[in-house]
């Protein structure tokens, strides 16, 4: 799984989206000239970019900031930069208007968010052979036949059979949840609201947002491929640098010099930062070295530190409590707002109808309709592509029997449109706890020697469609207030998707050969495949699953985790504001500290440039921190081909004690 972190919904002042409305009006182009070859191409780069970048950090820590409105930015950057040069060779270049902006964006974020949600660092990998040793061969219910190797094919192929099905599963409620329900979508306003202060500013606004770009991309990259030059052997380079000491070291508490764990932490809210420094200092300082001390009375001291019986076996399941217990929470919280807000618009219908909106509103709403996408396209659409789905998919998976992938397409418009609407008022897309339930479900109710593979990939069928429409729904509302045509966006998504759905594997295979991933003491921990797997034997074997006095020490964590959202929502005010988001704190569990100080570093930069020079901080931070996190991201393409043919770092720099 990867979390993904979306900024926190904001205050939108209607005039920023309102301004040089009229002059966007009278000129608006066809919904086939909005989408250029230059465009398409832009986007194909930027999405294989982001793709690369998104499943480093999903092999790594498993938590992946939102990065649409970095997307937005570098479109923007990248068709300037394109232009400029076209002009100075004397070429006459076609105007970049803010909707051909958007199709860059849409198509972009389309490709990289099957990176993000497509499961390989959680249910997928989770089915490989490491993954299944690291959870204990011994361990009931992880029979050893219960593997699926990683292979290029048949991850394509899974991924195009799901990934289109959610692309057609909400076309026809599109004019309800945008125009009708006016439902918020925080991050595809945030992103509408970016994409049309770009073309509303002056060339020396945005002269010094591609300057600051590339400037932190060039350091980013050039500081990557220095410290590559001292990491010669595991252990090696400034990315174990023990900043606090050697005993803070060993407990995963330094500073690794990683600039887009920094830049991550620019774009992710303080509160998301701060959580994870907590869950660090919770788990790496306090409860594990206790736990430790303990060895030989709650758990053998004879056995593999990596043992699902030992110390590890604590780290995955508290995890995996805390995971579970936000989850639930929001999943509950989020379906009964959903239930009530439908309610309270069927009783005011009338009310709705004869509502006065802006000029604006009206306008945007009729171009948002002009080209509407017929019913009949998304329903038979969805039917043919959810039938090819039920052949291949038993086909690929002989566990996960055809009757259950029948049931999952039923259900899933009605899963979708709950998501959806819950991301609509609160930005929280909760396409993982969804596929959480059905890995459960689908655990428990199958034969016990099918079990693991059917729930890890019902747990992929439903996580990738429900999110699929999700982030389809979150587009819309960008064009809808950039004036862009629902069908060039449309067009632009399916577009990106097919580039996901081979840009993703390939990313993901350049990191799965060239390093050692999922090993829990390596870079590449992928934590989340871990969890994945043994969330499904605790689905088939129950809590016999767990070591000594953990189901206590779950308890406690799963009630935290209720007890913290309660009083988030029920306390408010300050109190509730500093509440930390349980899910998030359980990504150090299992990753450890290190990340957390360079997250919290990019906390402290915001905040501080916040306070020096707010307005400068508002317009410049977007693209220092995408900088950051591009260039050392775009150094994983050499560092990995490196790696593959064998060339290895010339030089290892370690500390030890004195």
């Amino acid at each position: 799984m990867a979390v993904e972190i979306a900024k926190e919904p904001f205050e939108v002042d209607q005039t920023i989206v309102e301004d040089d409305n009229n002059l966007r009006w009278k000129r608006l182009q066809p919904w086939t000239k909005q989408l250029s070859i230059r465009g398409i191409i832009a986007s194909v780069i930027i999405g294989s970019l982001y793709s690369i970048i998104a499943m480093k950090l999903n092999l790594t820590i498993g938590l992946v900031p939102n990065l649409n409105v970095s997307a937005a930015l570098l479109a923007f950057v990248f068709v300037r930069a394109w232009t400029k040069i076209l002009q100075k060779a004397g070429f006459v270049t076609k105007p970049f208007t803010r909707q051909e902006n958007t199709m860059i964006q849409t198509c972009a974020v389309a490709c990289y968010s099957i990176a993000v949600g497509g499961g390989f660092g959680s249910y997928l990998l989770g089915m490989s052979r490491k993954i299944y040793e690291l959870s204990g061969a011994h361990t009931e219910a992880n029979f050893s036949y219960s593997v699926k190797e990683p292979r290029l094919g048949w991850m394509t192929g899974f991924l195009f059979v799901v990934c289109f099905v959610g692309l057609f599963v909400l076309i026809p409620l599109r004019k309800i949840m945008i125009v009708d329900l006016q439902l918020t979508f925080p991050s595809g306003m945030a992103t509408a609201v970016m994409i049309n202060g770009f073309h509303n500013q002056g060339d020396e606004m945005a002269k010094k947002q591609v300057k600051g770009f590339m400037k932190y991309f060039s350091f980013s990259f050039f500081w990557a491929l220095f410290k590559w030059f001292f990491s010669g052997k595991n252990g090696c380079g400034f990315s174990q640098f023990p900043t606090f000491g050697l005993t803070a070291w060993k407990q995963t508490f330094f500073f690794d010099f990683d600039s887009t764990f920094v830049g991550a932490g620019m774009i992710c809210t303080h509160l998301v930062n701060l959580s994870l420094l907590l869950g660090a200092i919770l788990s790496y300082g306090l409860m594990w070295p206790l736990l430790d001390q303990l060895k030989g009375h709650w758990y053998p001291d004879n056995l593999d530190e990596n043992d699902m019986k030992s110390l590890y076996g604590y780290k995955v399941f508290l995890s995996v409590a805390l995971i579970l217990g936000d989850g639930l929470y929001n999943f509950v919280k989020i379906l009964a707002s959903t239930i009530i807000n439908i309610w309270k618009v069927k009783k005011a219908k009338k009310g709705l109808e004869h509502k006065e909106n802006s000029k604006t509103d009206k306008k945007q709403d009729e171009i948002f309709l002009r080209e509407s996408i017929p019913l009949w396209v998304g329903v038979i659409s969805y039917i043919i592509l959810a039938t090819m789905s039920t052949i291949v998919i038993p086909q690929m998976f002989p566990q996960l029997k055809w009757y259950f992938v029948i049931v999952a397409y039923i259900l899933a418009p009605s899963l979708a449109f709950c998501n959806a609407y819950g991301a609509g008022l609160t930005d929280i897309n909760m396409a993982f706890n969804y596929g959480k339930i059905a890995l459960f479900i689908l655990a428990a109710i199958s034969p016990k020697h099918e079990a693991l593979i059917a729930g890890l990939a019902g747990c992929g069928l439903i996580t990738s469609v429900v999110s699929v429409g999700c982030t389809l729904m979150q587009d819309f509302k960008t064009a809808h207030l950039t004036s862009t045509s629902p069908r060039a966006m449309f067009v632009s998504q399916v577009i990106g998707t097919t580039v996901g759905c081979i840009t993703a594997p390939l990313s993901f295979f350049l990191f799965y050969n060239a390093f050692d991933v999922g090993n829990p003491k390596g870079e590449f921990k992928s934590p989340y495949a871990l969890i994945y797997r043994n969330m499904a034997i605790l689905g088939v074997e129950g809590v016999s699953a767990l070591p000594e006095h953990c189901l206590q020490m779950c308890y406690g964590f799963f009630g935290f985790a209720i007890g913290v959202n309660l009083v988030k929502d029920f306390v408010g005010g300050r109190i509730g504001k500093l509440m930390p988001i349980p899910m998030v704190m359980a990504v150090p569990f299992l990753v450890g500290g290190f990340f957390t100080i360079d997250m919290c570093l990019g906390s402290l930069i915001v905040f501080i440039w916040g306070k020096m020079n707010k307005k400068k901080a508002e317009l410049m931070l977007p693209a220092i921190a995408s900088g950051l996190i591009c260039g050392e991201g775009l150094w994983a393409i050499p560092a990995s081909f490196l790696g593959l043919v064998k060339i290895n770092p010339p030089i290892c720099m370690k500390f030890v004690p004195s």
